[in-house]
């Protein structure tokens, strides 16, 4: 059985949290978290493709146990996500590697393919998110991230997080509760809410051209995988279709009982990780 280890890294002026599995002689596999969760979603993913990877799963800045942005408006962006990922495969002399992206994280994944990391990324996931992003999706992220809840227990979040991810589909009760150990943080006075810096809300304010990214999804040519919620509100079927005839031309996989976005926890949806990324 893999353990993860928890480490901290220097990059683009943020200190930002790595949660790392595996052999760090292995081939390198990033996965990176969709808007306002952590790289710990991961959790059941990464142990299981340590066994053939090194595995790093990231907060990003303003999530988790990273530092949060001391200009918001500017640094909460993906050019300075792309630059914190640079970083980060500086530190740990990573050539080549294989990424994986939920929502935002896979936005982030399709601008460095497009560009500075082209030749190096081999293998893309994308899942469940596309090059433009629902109005309808868009609204009801922003709606609860831009106003983060306020509970006096850990188990009044859990109780939130519950509903509010229900379109994740059916997860056990230790998938919920480590969702919720890893998803809160006290606030000064003692009560209990998210883990992550509400100003993070401004990737849908300030740089709404973060979320249509076609042009970079044109140029890249990584062979890649699109997963989709069935039920997605932010990927449609209709994107979904016109990114597989364009772009890389990706294989669609569409998981039933979903929404947005998979969770990549279940055996089934770690096999598709396994077999796509061995290709």
């Amino acid at each position: 059985m893999t353990f993860p280890r928890s480490t901290y890294v220097q990059a683009a002026g943020f200190e930002i949290h790595v949660t790392e599995w595996g052999d760090r002689r292995k081939p390198a596999l990033v996965m990176w978290h969709g808007l306002a969760r952590t790289g710990r979603d991961f959790d059941e993913a990464a142990s299981a493709l340590a066994e053939q990877y090194f595995v790093l799963c990231p907060d990003t800045p303003g999530r988790g146990l990273s530092s949060w942005a001391k200009r918001p408006e500017v640094e909460y962006s993906y050019r300075m996500f792309g630059e914190a990922a640079l970083g980060l495969l500086a530190h740990y002399g990573i050539d080549r590697l294989r990424w994986i992206g939920t929502s935002m994280g896979g936005l982030i994944g399709i601008t460095l393919a497009a560009e500075v990391l082209k030749e190096r990324i081999t293998h893309l996931v994308i899942n469940d998110v596309g090059p433009d992003i629902p109005a309808e999706g868009a609204g009801r992220i922003a709606s609860y991230v831009g106003t983060p809840p306020v509970y006096d227990t850990v188990a009044e979040l859990e109780a939130w997080l519950r509903r509010n991810y229900a379109p994740f589909g059916e997860n056990t009760p230790e998938f919920w509760r480590r969702m919720a150990d890893t998803s809160a943080r006290r606030t000064d006075g003692g009560r209990v809410t998210v883990h992550y810096d509400p100003a993070i809300v401004s990737q849908f304010t300030t740089h709404k051209g973060d979320l249509d990214v076609w042009d970079k999804y044109d140029a890249v040519s990584a062979p890649t995988l699109l997963i989709r919620g069935a039920t997605s509100d932010v990927l449609s079927e209709v994107t979904a279709a016109r990114m597989t005839s364009r772009g890389p031309k990706p294989r669609l996989v569409t998981i039933s009982d979903c929404g947005h976005a998979p969770t990549l926890a279940n055996s089934e949806q770690i096999s598709l990780l396994r077999e796509f990324l061995a290709s």
